[in-house]
């Protein structure tokens, strides 16, 4: 168009070529917009499709997976690094085609139109290539670090979230203040070096393009002076300056995306680690699927959470439990009782030994249907958001109304959900927040009965209620499950004093077994617990 006005073309070839310029720029403009949209559209699914599997994953971990990803590594993973690889695969896709075609088409016309003088574009891209390369090298390390810094920080949030009542009762509000501000601080500064590192990409790709339109400006003017346009005219020298500048525009938008890459490529990585981690616990080829009864049998039984521990948490462990028996477990902190009965249920697998239920190895069983059999109560109750029907359904989701409130009853829970106005319908905050540790510990356990299991283990989770509650919750148990095996473990003597035998544990050994008056009057440790428990026992005994 430049050559035909130089020309003296008329009015209407100048409004031919404009018609074709308005009706390109119209069709770019249109496209764009289409592959904006898309472009969000499919990024907005890859990042629910990553979330899902990744939760997915998670929910077939074993424990032992579950220990080595830290709770605010796991939330940092599926938020922050998500929305990075989000953001990274929309910008990717959006110029994947367009930015790369541009490009070489815009190179393809530089040579075309301007001959030997787009030979400089040739010059400036190793320039460019290895630029980038260092920065590639130098900004790694650091994004690696700033998301290790990221689980810090959010373990630091979330740590004072859960425990806002201590912070508050004692005070620390300042201290808590500060070590976030330090987190903080190690994010911000790590990030700020690699922002400030992956900035020298836009300068960088301004400088290469402005040395080659400075050199195709002045040579290019010699050229068409010296040659009076017969080697070079105007109309080429107009077309090499404006591919030139879409070479400018291309790079920009590929250092847009490369920088966002950059960022994303750690964070990618950690989405991996979570996808890829196989469970530690698989069922066998052939699973049982059957429990026949609640017995349970733990033959030369030892256990360490780690491979790389030096000690094990249990050694040598002989137990042989009947099925329908109610045992007591006892001894003081760090004893390893929740460690021996988290190898029944095969939450871990026992590192040395064979536990058995039912008479068969629980690594021969399917998981589920093992689980399923295997009701545990812990201490730490986790109730979610919901009513206290949507929770106790947990335990058995086609459980009928009549039997949520016979369990209820036997867990004594019936006695605090009818005071409230809206009875069973009630809604529970997140984690339980608007009940008491006691009424938490009884909905647990009213769950846990809905499942009508073979074995029922309470994990100490009768510590917050009274004694007078304890002794009813046991008195119905044995009432109404009799043939059901029962493993209630505790720090007061008083709830296992009517079990049919109790295990005293002691730095994860078997210190005795017998009943209440035998290990009274022939075991140390329990004696010791017995009367440190019961003053008045003690001032009779001396």
């Amino acid at each position: 168009m430049v050559n035909e006005i130089k020309g003296g073309c008329d009015l209407n070839t100048i409004i031919k070529y404009g018609i074709i310029l308005i009706i390109l720029a119209f069709l770019s403009l249109t496209f764009g917009g289409v592959a904006g949209s898309t472009s969000a559209t499919a990024a907005c699914g890859f990042a629910k499709n990553l979330r899902k599997d990744m939760f997915y994953s998670i929910q077939n971990y074993s424990f032992e997976n579950i220990d080595k990803f830290l709770t605010s590594s796991l939330i940092t993973r599926m938020t922050t690094d998500v929305t990075n690889v989000q953001n990274a695969y929309m910008m990717l896709i959006r110029v994947a085609v367009r930015a790369p075609l541009m490009l070489v088409f815009a190179f393809v016309m530089a040579f075309v139109m301007g001959g030997r003088m787009a030979w400089i574009f040739l010059v400036v891209v190793p320039i460019l290539a290895i630029g980038l390369g260092i920065i590639i090298y130098k900004t790694f390390p650091l994004f690696k670090k700033v998301f290790t810094k990221y689980d810090a920080l959010n373990k630091s949030i979330q740590e004072n979230i859960k425990g806002m009542r201590v912070v508050k009762s004692f005070v620390r509000e300042d201290y808590e203040k500060k070590k976030f501000e330090a987190a903080a601080q190690d994010v911000y500064a790590d990030f700020t070096r690699a922002e400030r590192i992956l900035a020298l990409t836009g300068p960088l790709m301004q400088f290469c393009m402005y040395v080659v339109m400075i050199f195709v400006l002045s040579f290019g003017s010699y050229t068409i002076i010296t040659s009076r346009g017969l080697d070079f005219d105007i109309g080429q020298f107009s077309a090499i300056l404006t591919y030139n500048f879409m070479i400018l525009v291309s790079l920009m938008m590929l250092s847009m995306v490369f920088v966002m890459i950059t960022l994303a490529a750690e964070s990618a990585k950690r989405i991996v680690e979570v996808i890829n981690e196989k469970s530690t616990l698989t069922n066998p080829e052939n699973p049982v699927y059957t429990v026949k009864d609640g017995s349970i049998s733990f033959e030369n039984v030892s256990f360490k959470y780690s491979k790389k521990a030096e000690r094990m948490v249990l050694a040598n462990i002989n137990l042989q439990i009947r099925s329908g028996e109610t045992i007591g477990i006892i001894g003081g902190t760090g004893s390893s009782k929740s460690s021996l009965i988290q190898l029944i249920p095969r939450l871990y697998d026992a590192t040395e030994g064979t536990v058995k239920v039912g008479g068969v190895d629980v690594r021969n069983y399917d998981l589920e249907a093992l689980r399923n059999q295997v009701a545990v109560v812990l201490q730490k109750n986790v109730l979610f958001s919901g009513t206290i029907k949507e929770n106790l359904r947990w335990g058995n989701k086609d459980a009928s109304d009549e039997e949520l409130v016979e369990a209820c009853r036997l867990a004594c829970a019936d006695e605090f959900i009818n005071q409230f106005p809206n009875g069973y319908d009630t809604y529970v905050e997140q984690g339980g927040a608007n009940l008491s540790g006691g009424q938490k510990q009884r909905l647990c356990i009213a769950r846990a009965l809905l499942k009508k299991p073979k074995i029922l283990i309470l994990d100490d989770s009768t510590s917050a209620v009274d004694t007078r509650t304890d002794a009813k919750i046991r008195k119905a148990l044995r009432e109404y499950m009799p043939e059901t095996t029962k493993i209630i473990i505790a720090q007061r003597t008083a709830s296992v004093e009517d079990a049919d035998r109790i295990i005293v544990m002691d730095r994860g050994s078997i210190n005795g077994i017998g009943i209440h008056k035998q290990l009274l009057a022939e075991n140390a440790i329990y004696r010791e617990i017995y009367y440190s428990q019961n003053k008045a026992g003690d001032q009779s005994e001396n």
